[in-house]
């Protein structure tokens, strides 16, 4: 397909450009309503909130007898967290970023599945993400305890409750895998590559949507490590490592042409981290961990409060993603184009 087809003719230049709507209005508009929806939860979880406290003060001043609210209290980083909020923050996160893409996709005039979750052998490359996820994760943990960084306590779990844990923890993480990825690295990732081609093709016409893709993945790492900046016990090392983690996982995008194979493995990280080992996952422990156990030694090489991610030793660690993205074979990327089909279609529909 020619990349030059308009729109339509009579499009308004300053909103639409050669391949459609102009990637800066679809990231605005995109960004605008995801803050939007964070601030009205937000807003609506504190409104809730303050007002079962009046509820509680007016009962007590009527019956000095009835408790008074509860003053809030300091999140302590060594409690575990309960998985069911941020399950139930997930789900409306993920009904909010489909309905909000798949409504864009039809104002571009694209397919849904070229932001990230179409691509061939969907399902091949969720599953070699989980295994190189667990592998990773697993020789993470081998070296700290080897290097006495990680020393296990005791073990939490017995029975059925292994499985209900890992199966309600299972589903959490392939929810934050999902949300996650999709959010960072789906439409703003696509969209940022076609707002830069321009630029891409002045520094290197022949590889013009490479230096595009690869500048919009430096932007949205960064913004991946940002957005993980308030987690507790977070540390400056454990922020480079999330940006350096963040290119691996576009790198998963740039080689295999989809997003699975970054979700199998954030899923299978973070559920080997908070499950399967009991350590802290970018500073927060998790209800339903296998095993007690703590950090020992210098925060630098331990992960300390961060949780294993947080150590020196991821860094030698990504070389082995590194390697198997290297050697998987090379899927096609998803057209920046606008679809011919549904143009046509487009086209013919009756004005309103």
């Amino acid at each position: 397909m020619n990349s030059a087809t308009p729109l339509r003719s009579t499009a308004n230049p300053i909103f639409y450009g050669p391949m459609g709507l102009r990637a800066g209005w679809g990231i605005l508009l995109y960004l605008a309503v995801v803050i939007l929806v964070i601030v009205t939860s937000n807003g609506i979880h504190r409104h809730v909130r303050n007002h079962q406290r009046q509820v509680q003060a007016e009962a007590h001043r009527l019956n000095p007898l009835a408790p008074l609210p509860p003053k809030p209290a300091p999140v302590d980083p060594a409690a575990p967290q309960s998985m069911r909020t941020p399950m139930i923050v997930e789900c409306v996160a993920l009904m909010v970023l489909f309905l909000l893409t798949w409504l864009l996709s039809h104002l571009e005039h694209r397919r849904f599945g070229v932001y990230g979750l179409g691509g061939p052998g969907r399902v091949r490359r969720f599953f070699s993400g989980v295994g190189w996820g667990l592998a990773a994760i697993t020789l993470l943990i081998v070296m700290l305890a080897r290097f006495h960084f990680l020393s296990f306590d005791a073990r939490l779990l017995y029975g059925s409750e292994i499985l209900y844990w890992g199966f309600v923890q299972l589903v959490g993480f392939f929810l934050v895998g999902v949300a996650e990825e999709y959010f960072f690295r789906g439409y703003l990732q696509f969209t940022l590559t076609r707002g830069l081609l321009s630029l891409g093709q002045r520094l290197s016409p022949s590889h013009a949507r490479a230096v595009a893709f690869w500048m919009a993945a430096a932007i949205t790492s960064a913004f991946f490590g940002f957005a993980h900046s308030n987690n507790d016990g977070e540390t400056a090392l454990g922020l480079v490592q999330l940006f350096l983690y963040a290119l691996i996982c576009v790198l998963a995008l740039w080689r295999t042409g989809s997003l699975w194979w970054g979700i199998g493995f954030h899923m299978a990280w973070d559920w080997g981290q908070s499950f399967l080992y009991g350590v802290p996952d970018s500073g927060m422990l998790w209800q339903g961990r296998l095993f007690a156990t703590h950090a020992a030694g210098r925060a630098f090489y331990s992960g300390g409060t961060v949780g294993p991610e947080g150590s020196i030793l991821v860094l030698p660690l990504l070389v082995l993603p590194l390697l198997v993205l290297y050697f998987t074979r090379m899927s096609p990327q998803p057209p920046l184009e606008q679809d011919s089909e549904l143009l046509q279609t487009a086209s013919l529909a009756p004005a309103s």
